[in-house]
């Protein structure tokens, strides 16, 4: 196949590195010459390394190398069967770059968004044929990270969405098919992760510290909250919790922290800019947590009882099937087990206790339950 890629960014160079490894001729726009350039010289980096340590052979990464095209014009997309746009987080500025492409790929040719959040039917509802638009959202990094949300929108084909899931499945990739809300599966479900994380930190119940330790330990999650939000970058999970929000009518689950949007307006982003809940500068140290078991395990089952509730209401809805709920967090997101499991090893009436105490405590519609949860 001709897969056609706009955007060379990190996750553009990255669904490149997929396609051209799955043996897809890739063609890779971009309007910022200076960033393919940089992006590609990563890429001959990447993989490199990956000849260094006998994941592939050199003839291999030649092989991906040469199978992607740098083009200067949108025209150059003109035969390809499937494009990936992979730009900026704006509505409009998608839209337009789609409308263009329309008048030249041909009528088979499928359009699809990396959106994290974007609704589908939205970007798709100015096409002239928006029964060929999909959303096909992979996670970062692309080439390492298995999972790939497929979402078509109220427009898409019904077919469409299966031929994309065929086509990832043939890319190595663990395809889940969502549907068309706010956030799709991982990032609608995820946000109590962060965001009540925060609230905790924002009312100094813990430190960050204490946080990402309690969930470190009870959890087994691989990175705290905090920890994660510096790698993802403090802007772009702020930028992704205000999305949701904002499409959820400004739903109270969802709402975005004062603490986050200071550490935004501050640059203060995480790793990319050498801080963010904690320092990354040379020789600086983590703070070590003050570890206090009764804490921890508040801590633990605040933040877990609210994904538990957004998975439940998740199945609730229809979001996607159960087996797709379950796959979507542990491989998109790396939790150590699904939070339908989760909510059956803690026990449902645990995780309704707890919420049902916070909703008492505060008396906010943040902590209402899932109507499914109370019958689980």
């Amino acid at each position: 196949m001709n897969i056609g890629i706009i955007g060379s960014g990190t996750m553009g160079i990255g669904i490149a590195q997929v396609a051209a490894t799955s043996g897809c001729e890739v063609f890779l726009y971009d309007a910022n010459s200076v960033q393919t350039e940089k992006s590609l010289l990563n890429l001959q980096n990447t993989l490199n390394k990956l000849v260094a340590k006998q994941k592939i052979s050199i003839e291999k990464s030649e092989e991906i190398f040469n199978k992607i095209k740098f083009c200067t014009e949108l025209n150059d997309l003109k035969d390809c069967d499937l494009i990936i746009e992979a730009i900026i987080e704006s509505k409009e500025i998608k839209t337009e770059v789609f409308k263009k492409l329309e008048e030249i790929v041909s009528e088979n040719c499928v359009i699809s968004s990396n959106t994290s959040s974007i609704s589908i039917t939205s970007l798709s509802a100015e096409l002239k044929k928006p029964k060929r638009f999909i959303g096909i959202h992979f996670f970062n990094p692309a080439p390492l990270m298995p999972l790939v949300e497929i979402i078509p929108g109220l427009l898409t084909e019904k077919k469409l969405a299966r031929e994309m899931y065929t086509l990832m499945e043939s890319w190595g990739k663990v395809p889940v098919i969502a549907k068309d809300v706010p956030g799709f599966i991982v990032n609608r479900i995820a946000r109590p992760f962060y965001g009540e994380a925060l609230r905790i930190a924002e009312e100094n119940i813990a430190t960050p510290e204490q946080i990402d330790d309690a969930m470190r330990n009870l959890g087994n999650f691989k990175m705290g909250p905090f920890e994660l939000m510096d790698l993802i970058g403090i802007d772009i999970n702020f930028s992704v919790t205000k999305t949701v929000y904002q499409d959820y009518f400004y739903d109270p689950k969802y709402k975005p922290s004062l603490l986050q949007q200071r550490m935004s307006e501050a640059k203060l982003l995480g790793r990319k800019t050498g801080k963010g809940f904690y320092d990354y500068a040379e020789n600086s140290e983590k703070p070590a947590p003050e570890k206090n078991e009764e804490l921890y395990n508040t801590i633990f089952m605040r933040i877990i009882s609210m994904l538990v509730n957004e998975a439940v209401e998740a199945k609730r809805l229809g979001i996607a099937n159960d087996e797709d709920l379950e796959l979507a967090m542990q491989k998109g997101v790396n939790y150590p087990k699904g939070l339908l499991a989760w909510g059956f090893e803690i026990g449902y009436a645990k995780i309704s206790e707890t919420l049902q105490n916070l909703y008492t405590e505060y008396q906010e519609e943040r902590y209402r339950q899932s109507p499914l949860l109370r019958k689980m």
